[in-house]
């Protein structure tokens, strides 16, 4: 069989079983187009060597216990840099942690090993997760697979160029504010943010403490959930995390209600993609779903509320890299000398800025005015988003308000910031959020993919499936 390392998840597993191909043929034709296109690419910082025998225990696993072997087992992963493998490199694209070597092993790692999965190699990112295009990395710009002259998006952007070009089967990726989402909608893919708390954060670099959630990168909605249904579940390690007895069964209607905002995508929508997301729904509505108007008035100070409340647990969060404990040290002749020149040139601009922003809205003559009133309007958010799921069972936008972008195009923060308009509030509630394709539009003749954005109650990530399958069996 020619072009394995394009198969999804569910199709690989069903060839690995029937013996079309083996485990390491998968593993060499996946890590091949890897290598080939990386130089061009760039979705990886780092392609791990074959690990034979890793290989040999997934191909006998296969062998010997058939369907019943989880259906990962066998499957070449992409890993994000900021997810941690004991042993391996894990940067987080910073300089500040460029030689750092994990000494520990992710929750999420350590259930997809159990699982029989495979690691090909560590995704490049937006430093620290900090951005919307994986410009930002100190190891230099990940290229879309369908424009090499347009952004992946960010802050998962290697690990979505590292799927959408097929060097990957599927991969891991990180989301604060949208960085899965928004990358998976410009590189034509399916994006998973979990409910907060269902999937174990421990082994992953904070970004924003109450906001992180590790998901999903996949080529379709099933591949997805299979992913899902392996990293998600408690972990002693992590306290936010859920039991999965305690995780109740989301009853999905046959027919489901979709609230719409339509008062958000009044401004600032591309009309293209706006057209898109409007025949999706009128499709949606000829299929027997049910659309609905609703109002979601303080999501218009979403993405306020997340500039907030992020750079603020960015600035905790990083402050324990001073140059004294591990990680770049730089040394001058006082003690604030080397905390300057560790500062100053382990974190890029971005990071140095963000740092600098929750820094100032945690100061003591400006917590009430900023950090506090953020709090509270996250709160109002969530009670808002909660009345509209007693009328719908989930709530559609578009995944982005535009489609990738040129690199370099957007270099001023405030325009970079605004890509996460839409997927933010699914952070800031905690909600479960899942982005699927919905179509392609026209950029100087090249066609480019965008996304339709769904976001779901509380530990509904089922009824989010349904809707992402009820994507993908329509054609407009």
């Amino acid at each position: 069989m020619s072009n394995i390392n394009e198969l999804t998840i569910t199709e690989a597993a069903r060839a690995l079983r029937v013996h079309k191909f083996s485990v390491r043929e998968l593993w060499d034709a996946t890590a091949a187009i890897a290598i080939a296109k990386n130089k061009d690419i760039f979705a990886y910082l780092e392609l791990f060597d074959a690990n034979d025998v890793d290989i040999a225990s997934a191909q006998k696993r296969i062998d010997s216990e058939g369907d019943a072997a989880p259906l990962l087992c066998g499957i070449p992963l992409a890993v994000k840099d900021n997810i941690l493998i004991k042993g391996k490199i894990a940067s987080a694209a910073s300089k500040m942690l460029e030689n750092y070597r994990a000494s520990y092993t992710a929750t999420v790692i350590e259930k997809l090993q159990d699982a029989g999965a495979l690691f090909l190699g560590r995704t490049n990112m937006d430093e620290f997760a900090m951005g919307s295009s994986t410009e930002n990395s100190a190891f230099g710009t990940t290229r879309n697979p369908y424009d090499k002259e347009r952004v992946p998006g960010g802050s998962s952007g290697g690990s979505a160029a590292a799927v959408s070009a097929n060097m990957a089967i599927a991969a891991l990726g990180s989301d604060t504010g949208g960085s899965i989402r928004q990358p998976a909608s410009f590189c034509g893919l399916v994006g998973l943010k979990p409910t907060y708390g269902a999937v174990s954060r421990y082994g992953l670099i904070a970004l924003g403490s109450s906001l992180d959630q590790i998901g999903s990168l996949t080529k379709t909605v099933a591949g997805s959930q299979i992913l899902f249904n392996t990293i998600s579940g408690r972990d002693v390690r992590d306290a936010t995390t859920i039991p999965k007895e305690l995780y109740p069964f989301k009853k999905v209607p046959n027919k489901l209600r979709i609230g719409v905002p339509r008062a958000l995508l009044e401004k600032g929508v591309d009309a293209d993609v706006l057209a898109h997301f409007n025949e999706k729904l009128t499709a949606l509505d000829a299929a027997g779903h049910h659309i609905i108007d609703i109002n979601l008035p303080t999501s218009a100070y979403a993405l306020a509320v997340y500039y907030v409340i992020m750079p603020a647990e960015a600035s905790t969060n990083l402050s324990r890299l001073d140059g004294m404990r591990y990680g770049l040290a730089k040394c001058g002749e006082t003690l604030l000398d080397d905390y300057l020149k560790t500062r100053s040139q382990g974190f890029g601009p971005e990071v140095r800025r963000r740092i600098l922003l929750g820094t100032f809205v945690l100061s003591s003559g400006y917590i009430d005015a900023y950090y506090r009133k953020a709090h509270a309007a996250r709160a109002v958010l969530a009670n808002e988003y909660l009345a509209a799921f007693k009328q719908t069972d989930v709530i559609a936008v578009p995944t982005s308000p535009s489609s990738a972008f040129r690199r370099g195009e957007r270099n001023d923060p405030i325009s970079m910031y605004l890509e996460d308009l839409f997927t933010a509030p699914a952070n800031i509630t905690g909600m479960p959020a899942l982005s699927v394709p919905m179509g392609m539009v026209d950029r100087d003749g090249t066609k480019l993919p965008v996304g339709m954005h769904f976001t779901a109650p509380y530990q509904a990530e089922n009824v989010l499936f349904a809707a992402g399958m009820a994507i993908e069996n329509i054609h407009v």
